[in-house]
């Protein structure tokens, strides 16, 4: 070995943090040496040279390895043990952010991460439902959030404090996650102990009045054993929105867990994660004609009493075994509580005459509820990964369970003469009063699951992959609900109007089949086909309308979904860069549409598709130039409604173009700078020809970052460069526009531990 060369990369070991880097370099140095008698040189932070032995001939004096460094990783496998192969080689969409890429954008919610990804829209709050509420490839997906592979469907707004990273997977995935997913589903995968010791706090200050800070501390217990490990994840979070007066947020969170075994064949994680917020919510403008009001973004139409306080608690045990090269398995229990109490506050404009009337002359109706309600759950998910050979054909099996027990249990008021305010100037400091506040209704809800699957990859030769995968549902819901005439005081049950109880049960086969063919090792071509369903009582409730509270949906078997797709997928640049494009379509065949026979209730008479394609790069396009780029092109039908309903429209929240751009640049070793930009198309609030809309919109960003030194660095984010006052979450009833330009200065740390 005495002719070779060596390098050195300090950024691809799992620790990144600058106080390790002297003894790393100690210790590349005398690896080095051991090798080839040389001496690694560290002349950058993302370039990483080794000087040979002396003796070596000049022209070879020096090797050249471009690494990924902090902030520009670009991860390369899933997080969920249901896919045996690397992202490249899965034939379906899937987009990933890292925890570098949400620190880099300082992105301090999960809406935040979510507005990077093309494929993706956010709606507005409503009265059941608070907290995130995106729609993917024009399908809402608020029942579709998961925390590493288990339903997440909480009513909170979730913050990224305690994320490794977020996986946007594209296409229905029944046959992965169950019901839902019609568009695609979105998977939060959390901060897990590793056996490197780690000490980071990170402070921020903004313009818009936010005050941040977070920490991240982890730590080997060699006292419990050698593969032990416990880490810490805590958050502190207040702020307000641009422009936005009355809006304000405040969260709270922290995550501890512990690790026992890593890097043995038994690993057992134990975590717990706690977020609160204590927020003044945003239900944003009216509509006026079929579009926002025409006033200025500050206005506020609630009032400054007006509350969400929300508190997500889970306790998770993870157990993963490899029984032997061959096979391992996976076993994961969790336990978790949510609870929400609100009173909320929703403009309207009512006047028919309204439109013309000078906008100081006319008066919003300030439709105020309120709600509390708990949410449980209890999963158990189990899988068994075998890896088989027989001849030239290999099979990566995956296989296993899923029993779940959730229950949401909802209460519902509304405010009886509430006082209304101006269009042009309305008053959100105003005290909240009413004549009386009239409970409607109390719902209970329970939601068994039972789910088996198998989903195997089967390999020919080099060159072609076959994928076939099914799961079998059982989802039995009992709901039961008492309605009220109404009552002065809230939550008193008052004089009962009536009761309600539906039993439902749904069995369900979801498929998942693909053809892969891989013209080289880092090229992937597919063609895939998948299906999922969506049960009446998919978001823990019958409730089908947040006023007029209906069941509408109560005697309904599940929508059908089913999708097609083919895509390209490439590593370029010696894997630095990826590369992802698709085309595909999504058709719902039974879409609820109203009985024109039953007023009141809907049947499965509507069709609605979406055809659309994709494109992802991520990584690095030079040294220096990181990317973070992609553009989704939706072309929506609603393709058979009701009796007498217009055809032909375009579905809500499913723009036609929307486009998503992120460049960070390295300057000098210590200076990053990134630009970045976003636009969305057209957007509609309802699926008719003449619904709510709002209009395209684009946005800027730019960040600059300097290393103070290998411990401390500064971090200043420009959102919104040009103030551009625009609408990204639209619902039927209301609107909400973005914040204007915001700026926000964060300081890391990085201690010894």
């Amino acid at each position: 070995m005495s002719n070779s060369t060596a390098t050195f990369n300090a950024a691809a070991l799992p620790t990144r943090l600058p106080f390790a880097r002297d003894s790393l370099r100690v210790l590349a140095e005398a690896v080095a040496h051991a090798l080839v008698g040389g001496t690694v040189l560290f002349a950058h932070p993302r370039l990483v040279f080794a000087q040979p032995p002396a003796e070596l001939p000049s022209s070879e004096a020096v090797e050249e390895v471009v690494v990924i460094g902090e902030g520009f990783e670009r991860l390369e496998d899933s997080a969920l043990n249901k896919f045996t192969e690397s992202l490249r080689d899965t034939p379906q969409g899937i987009t990933t952010l890292s925890a570098d890429v949400l620190d880099n954008r300082n992105l301090t919610s999960l809406n935040d991460a979510l507005r990077m990804v093309p494929s993706i829209t956010l709606g507005a709050g409503e009265f059941s439902w608070q907290g995130n509420n995106p729609s993917i490839r024009g399908f809402k997906a608020r029942d579709d959030m998961y925390l590493d592979g288990i339903r997440d469907f909480g009513s909170y707004a979730r913050d990224p404090f305690n994320l490794q990273s977020v996986e946007v997977l594209l296409g229905p995935s029944s046959v992965l996650f169950g019901r839902g997913s019609t568009g695609g589903a979105i998977n939060q995968v959390t901060k897990r102990p590793t056996l490197e010791s780690l000490t980071m706090f990170s402070a921020n200050i903004g313009s818009d009045q936010t005050l941040r800070t977070t920490m991240d501390l982890g730590r080997p217990l060699p006292r419990l054993g050698s593969g032990a490990a416990f880490r810490l994840n805590a958050l502190a979070h207040s702020g307000e929105f641009t422009d936005r007066d009355g809006a304000q947020t405040e969260r709270y969170g922290f995550a501890p867990s512990l690790s026992l075994g890593l890097g043995s064949v038994t690993e057992l994680t134990l975590s717990y994660m706690k977020q609160m917020a204590d927020d003044r919510p945003d239900y944003g403008l009216p509509w006026l004609e079929g579009h926002p009001a025409a006033v200025p973004r500050r206005n506020f139409y609630g009032f400054e009493s007006d509350y969400l306080e929300t508190e997500a608690d889970f306790l998770t045990g993870r157990l993963d075994h490899q029984h032997s090269d061959a096979v391992s398995s996976n076993l994961q229990l969790r336990y978790a509580e949510y609870s929400r109490h609100s009173r909320i506050t929703e403009p309207l404009i009512i006047d028919s005459n309204a439109s013309s009337l000078p906008l100081e002359d006319i008066s919003v109706f300030r439709y105020v509820f309120l709600g509390e309600s708990e949410e449980t759950l209890l999963s158990v998910q189990g899988t068994v990964t075998a890896d088989l050979e027989a001849g030239v054909v290999a099979h990566s099996l995956v296989s296993g369970f899923e029993l779940s027990r959730e229950q949401s249990e909802p209460e519902f008021a509304f405010a009886i003469g509430v006082p209304e305010t101006n269009l042009l100037t309305p008053d959100f400091l105003q005290q909240f009063s009413a004549t009386s506040i009239e409970p409607r209704v109390r719902a209970d809800t329970q939601g068994n699951t039972l789910a088996f699957f198998v989903i195997d990859t089967i390999k020919i030769g080099d060159s072609w992959q076959v994928v076939a995968g099914l799961r079998w549902d059982r989802f039995d819901t009992d709901y039961d609900a008492q309605r009220f005439a109404g009552s002065p005081t809230p939550f008193n049950a008052g004089d009962e109007a009536g009761d309600e109880s539906f039993d439902l049960t749904d069995e369900v086969l979801s498929y998942r089949a693909a053809i892969v063919y891989k013209p080289s090792v880092e090229t992937t071509v597919y063609l895939a086909g998948s299906t999922s369903f969506n049960p009446s009582a998919q978001s823990l409730s019958l409730l089908s309308t947040g006023r007029g509270l209906g069941v509408s949906n109560a005697l309904l078997d599940p929508e059908e979904n089913q999708a097609l797709e083919a895509g390209f997928k490439a590593d370029l640049l010696g894997g630095d860069l990826g590369f992802a494009g698709a085309v595909f379509e999504i058709t719902k065949t039974n879409a609820r549409v109203p009985d024109p026979s039953t007023p009141g209730f809907n049947t499965l008479g509507g069709e609605q598709r979406v055809r659309g394609a994709s494109v992802d790069l991520t990584g690095l396009l030079t040294p220096r130039l990181y990317v973070l780029a992609g553009y989704t092109y939706l072309d929506s039908e609603v393709v058979r409604a009701a009796p007498g309903a217009a055809t032909g429209a375009a579905l809500a929240d499913a723009p036609e173009h929307s486009l998503s751009v992120w460049a960070d640049y390295q300057l000098t070793d210590r200076v990053e700078v990134g630009l970045g930009g976003r636009y969305v198309a057209d957007l509609l609030a309802q699926n008719t020809g003449a619904g709510k809309s709002v209009p395209s919109y684009r946005t800027f960003d730019a960040m600059a970052r300097y290393h103070i030194s290998d411990r401390v660095t500064i971090k200043l984010n420009l959102a919104n460069l040009t103030d551009e006052y625009y609408f990204e979450q639209v619902h039927p009833w209301h609107v909400v526009p973005g914040p204007g330009r915001t700026a926000t200065l964060a300081v890391n740390f990085s201690l010894a531990p």
